[in-house]
């Protein structure tokens, strides 16, 4: 992946919906070229997929918050694969330090967001874990600029 790639990619974190002639012309390349560019990083697995970014109260989950777990033994695999099937859980990440997994949870109230975690925390091969509720976004990952 070079610069150009790079610079694509920041332009489409923007807005992945941009037209590949104003990308092209921002870019300094043809249209098709920076077609062809998506298609490619595309089917390398560079980029993994397009998404909607919701407007805070615009119907998203109301309660979101970031869930740290540790994990007990050799047990990560098994934890991954049983917190993939929570609904709720919107994003997994391993990590290093004190804690294993980063969980990003959603859930439409607290007493939803309660029995989310009172079931996470259930889980064989979960030690310990650490909740903050995500008050207010400040900055967005996509949001255009």
């Amino acid at each position: 992946m070079d610069e150009t790639d790079q610079r694509l990619i920041a332009l489409l974190r923007t807005d992945a919906r941009r037209p590949a002639s104003s990308l092209a012309l921002e870019l300094g390349l043809s249209r098709a070229t920076v077609s062809a560019r998506i298609e490619r990083l595309l089917e390398r697995g560079v980029i993994q997929g397009f998404t909607v970014v919701l407007r805070a109260g615009s119907g998203a989950r109301p309660v979101r918050a970031i869930t740290t777990i540790e994990v007990s033994g050799p047990s990560a695999e098994h934890v991954l694969k049983r917190l993939h099937g929570f609904p709720e859980v919107r994003t997994l990440s391993t990590t290093n330090g004190r804690w294993d997994i980063v969980a990003e949870i959603e859930t439409d109230s607290l007493e939803a967001f309660d029995e989310t975690l009172r079931r996470i925390r259930a889980l064989d091969g979960i030690a310990a874990t650490e909740t903050s509720l995500l008050l207010s976004e400040r900055k967005g990952a996509a949001r255009p600029a």
